[in-house]
């Protein structure tokens, strides 16, 4: 899916003229109008069915005592949340009086009366009548931008004189204002003069009463609308009188919230840290009470002018800033305590010591004591957990200690270690933030020379800056953590290098699984890879471009198919399981066929046909890639199109060149986002568990797998069965639970070297498996290893395929980071498996046996056998007789077990290809493998041509001759490396 923004929330209030500071925020803005000019009211239900007027309308108010210009000024909307820019209606050339009312009436429709007064002005903007988004413009140009999808410009949102977000829009001041109606007007309070900053707060909905030019005018001082006669004369002023002071320890309290908020209180501190919007402040000296923070934010809304180091008295009003929704409990409950509307003195100078505190602490809610305060976090182990906001809002999320786990990825729901697991990772984690709150920070901070940190890399030394609280993903609902503004640039070291090639899983053939994130030949644009314009996707039956994901357009695409067709041939996997592909029939998974056979020659990948049974009708499908030199298909691939799946899972048999069969299954269960409500779906809402939404469905879907694949093998008679896939549950959650209960085995946790560490997916600040790779009891003693290729999950997202936060794109962005690599082509890791399909060959007595073009186990008779294995990696074991072996292409292996199989020839033996495996030898003779070559226990000897290897059982030092044992034709012993040639242990 494209990378997530960070929808609307209210953010800290701008000073008055200091709109700008803030403009590249997705969020609302809030900022009194420079002016005085003020949007007064609203209607945008004109001509509805059910309106009050037929026409729509926006009042405008000069709630000031002096005459205002507007000339060159305009009215402008853009809708609640929809992606198209502001559209704009130029005022005319006038000037409002004191308290003077301007009508501008808008569109028009065939429902309700006419405008009781006549306007001022007119345009053809078409407001809803519900929610949207209307600004007063200095500038009759239309704005480029809409504040939500598109963020305005510190330049854009200068020019904002006045701006009022309503009903479900996402760009508002502080808060947004109630819906409107047909019947409901948004009226500015106290008849246009009250402006407090906040949308919520200055209107209020009401029957429409439209004003003009000619109506009586209101000045907001409530004096009368002609000059006042001059004033006397001021009298002399009086002496200073010394403000009453509240320490910053007062104002902060002991608890979350101020017991001072909304009074204006004077206090003193030393500035700690400036933000682009603020500064930090701190009571050098402190109350003494480690309950009390003696920090606090002073919220500027622009660049502040003050210094580090500066000893200020400031004056302000006490305000508590929720940082995220009104709905989030976890923001809601943490405000952030700052001063507001302030002003500040210099007085000299001061320093500030940081206090040392160590993570994790006893509760997350312990830090906060220390909110607004200079800190060193001090004996703590500092690890990066999460690094998907770097690049959009420079921030990391670290862990004290080792990186965090999914608690799901770990202990199974309902169980008391989850619970625990979950607490204490909330008490490791601690966000380190830019200290900025613009998006898309340039430059973009704490990446080492290769561009990126990784999760799992390391902070080097101490870390100081001060305490702060925020969210810590894209949603304002999302989870919110502690944070710390660095006033020391912390320094971290690559603890978690980059893998440059997939694990290794051993076995003779290997079957992998990749998530390729939206692989869309059809653009978001309507345009396709093939030159095609006017395109569209399909989602439920419906055709549009809106349904396409992925790729913007086709620079987009060439990024993203780059990488993944690196992934895809660096995994070197002989199948491929593909998750989230466009479902086009076979066109996008052909893209990227074509895309393989180009680098690794024509014919060297194939797909596995879309099935009889279809591929459903969400937007995207499951599909099978393969290596036809490696393997075949055996009958036709099944798609399984039961209405419990959100996708049809899709299963296909193989078979290997030596003729064993196996099945692999890829799916895609039902994802834990875009959760139901309870009247919708009781069972799959979330449920409190850390199994997030639909767990019920894909438990049914875990189930419906299991009873698929079972017809299958009894159709096929197929029992080797591996499932591949996006799961969307982790590795101790229901769905996998149910599958190991029905005797699937987990094969990435048989190899995990710590249980529970294995990780396809990090969220949330915590690593854990939705990707998973489980196969049937026959089939799991052939899988010879199991792992993820950690190229994705632990980079950036900065890193990835899009265009639209990075330059040229965007100007005020950092440098694009993207390169032609494999490292965060996905969001996912893929996952390799190794299975060791080895033919097994019985030799008869005696007699002549060969093997298959694949791998093959040749076990000779008791007897003389003349053995061919083929091509394939094979393993020879002649057993008794004077057998004649020929291993074939392929890296081969011989085995010998017991004196008594001595007197072999092998024809064919490749130094530093093929190998001879004494290790059965050497055990029944009790022989130590570490000194058998220098006490002469085994030699090997020239015999004309060939290489004779010879035992002796008392070694040099002893009585008995040095027997032969077996002969390898036309190799001189000078060919020969023991330790890389022969297997002693």
């Amino acid at each position: 899916m494209k990378r997530p923004t960070r929808p609307a929330s209210p953010v800290r209030p701008l000073a008055t003229a200091l709109v700008g500071a803030l403009a590249a925020l997705a969020a609302g803005t809030a900022a009194a109008s420079p002016s005085g000019v003020v949007i007064s009211q609203i209607y945008g239900a004109g001509g509805n069915a059910g309106a009050v007027y037929n026409q729509d309308y926006v009042e405008l108010h000069n709630a000031t005592t002096v005459p205002v210009s507007v000339a060159g000024w305009s009215i402008q909307y853009a809708s609640a949340t929809g992606t198209g820019n502001f559209q704009a209606t130029p005022l005319p050339d006038l000037t409002l009086q004191a308290g003077q009312y301007l009508l501008v009436t808008l569109a028009s429709g065939a429902n309700g009366v006419a405008l009781p007064v006549a306007g001022d002005t007119s345009g053809t903007l078409n407001l809803s009548g519900t929610a949207g988004k209307v600004a007063l413009v200095r500038s009759a140009t239309a704005l480029a931008c809409n504040g939500g999808s598109t963020v305005c410009s510190a330049e854009q949102a200068g020019l904002i004189e006045d701006l009022v977000g309503f009903g479900t829009a996402n760009f508002f001041e502080t808060a947004v204002a109630p819906a409107s109606s047909a019947t409901l007007a948004l009226l500015r309070a106290a008849d246009g003069c009250t402006d407090s900053d906040s949308n919520a707060a200055d209107f209020i909905t009401g029957a429409p009463l439209p004003r003009h030019g000619a109506s009586p005018a209101l000045t907001c001082a409530g004096g009368p609308v002609n000059p006042p006669p001059p004033p006397p004369p001021p009298p002399p002023p009086p002496p200073p009188v010394e403000p009453i002071l509240t320490p910053i320890p007062a104002i902060q309290g002991s608890g979350a919230v101020s017991t001072w908020v909304g009074q204006t209180l004077t206090t003193r501190g030393v500035v700690t840290l400036l933000t682009n919007n603020g500064y930090f402040v701190q009571d050098p000296v402190g109350d003494g009470d480690p309950l009390t923070s003696d920090g606090l934010f002073v919220f500027t809304g622009a660049a502040p002018t003050v210094t580090v180091g500066a000893l200020l008295e400031i004056t302000g009003r006490v305000s508590e800033f929720n940082t995220g929704a009104a709905s989030n409990p976890a923001t809601a409950s943490r405000p952030v305590t700052q001063l507001v509307n302030s002003s500040a003195r210099v007085l000299g100078s001061g320093t500030v010591n940081p206090v040392s505190i160590s993570l994790p602490l006893d509760s997350h809610d312990a830090l906060e004591r220390h909110e607004g305060m200079l800190v060193d976090i001090v004996g703590s182990s500092l690890t990066v957990a999460q690094n998907f906001f770097l690049g959009r809002y420079g921030q990391l999320t670290l862990s004290a200690g080792e990186r965090a786990l999914t608690p799901s990825n770990v202990h199974r729901p309902g169980t008391q270690a989850i619970a625990d697991l979950a607490a204490e990772n909330a008490r490791r984690f601690l966000l380190l933030d830019d200290g900025r709150t613009v998006q898309n920070p340039n430059p973009m901070p704490y990446a080492a020379a290769d561009g990126t940190v990784r999760a799992g890399d390391r902070l080097i030394g101490s870390l100081t800056g001060v305490i702060d609280f925020g969210l810590a993903t894209n949603a304002n609902t999302g989870i919110a953590l502690y944070k710390l503004h660095p006033t020391v640039a912390p320094q971290f070291e690559r603890s978690n290098p980059r893998p440059a090639t997939a694990p290794e899983v051993g076995g003779n053939l290997r079957v992998a699984s990749l998530n390729v994130l939206n692989h869309f030949t059809t653009f978001t644009n309507g345009n396709t890879a093939a030159g095609a314009s006017g395109a569209g996707c399909a989602l439920g039956g419906v055709v549009a471009a809106a349904n396409c994901r992925g790729a913007s357009n086709l620079a987009e695409f060439e990024r993203q198919r780059e990488k993944t067709l690196q992934a895809l041939l660096g995994l070197d996997a002989d199948v491929v399981g593909l998750m989230e592909i466009q479902n086009e029939g076979n066109v996008a998974v052909d893209d990227l066929v074509a895309g393989l056979n180009t680098r690794a020659g024509a014919g060297s990948w194939a797909s596995v046909p879309v099935p009889a049974e279809g591929t459903g009708s969400d937007a995207i499908r499951v599909a099978l890639i393969y290596r036809p030199a490696r393997v075949s298909l055996v009958g036709l691939p099944q798609s399984d199109v039961d209405a419990v799946n959100s996708r049809p899972t899709l299963i296909q048999t193989f078979a290997a060149l030596n003729g064993e069969r196996f099945a692999v299954a890829v799916n895609h269960l039902k994802s834990k986002g875009s959760c139901p409500t309870p009247v919708e779906d009781p069972l799959n809402i979330d449920l409190g568990d850390l199994q997030g939404c639909w767990n019920a469905l894909r438990v049914q879907q875990a189930a419906r797998l299991h009873d698929f694949v079972a017809a299958h093998r009894a159709a096929t008679g197929v029992d080797d069965v591996l499932l591949v896939g996006d799961f969307n549950a982790y590795a101790q959650e229901d769905p996998v639970h149910t599958l190991a209960g029905l005797g699937w085995i987990d094969q990435v946790a048989r190899f995990e070297p710590i249980p529970g560490t294995g990780y396809s997916y990090v969220f949330d600040g915590a690593a854990g498996r939705l990707d998973q790779a489980l196969a049937s009891a026959t089939l799991s003693a052939k899988v010879t290893g199991a792992a993820e290729w950690h190229i994705n999950a632990d980079e950036p997202s900065v890193l990835d395929y899009n265009l639209e936060f990075r330059q040229p794109a965007c100007a005020s962005c950092a440098p694009d980071g993207w390169m032609p690599d494999v490292y965060r082509g996905s969001d996912h890791d893929p996952l390799r498996i190794g299975l060791s399909l080895v033919k097994q060959i019985e030799a008869p007595l005696r007699g002549n046996v060969t093997g298959t073009p694949g791998d093959d186990r040749i076990v000779g008779g008791a007897l003389r056998n003349v053995i061919d294995a083929g091509g394939g990696d094979d393993v020879l074991i002649g057993n008794g007789g004077l057998d004649s072996l020929r291993g074939g292409a392929g890296r081969d292996v011989f085995v010998y077990e017991r004196l008594l199989h001595a007197g072999d020839v092998i024809q064919d033996f490749v130094p530093g290809q093929d190998r001879l495996d004494l290790r059965g030898l050497l055990g029944s003779l009790g022989i130590d493998p570490d000194s058998a070559w220098a006490g002469g226990q085994l030699r090997l000897v020239r015999v004309g041509r060939d290489t004779q290897l010879r035992i002796d059982l008392d070694g040099s030092a002893g009585r008995l001759p040095a027997l032969p044992y077996l002969t390898l034709r036309n190799v001189a012993p000078t060919g020969l490396a023991v330790e890389r040639d022969v297997i002693l242990k």
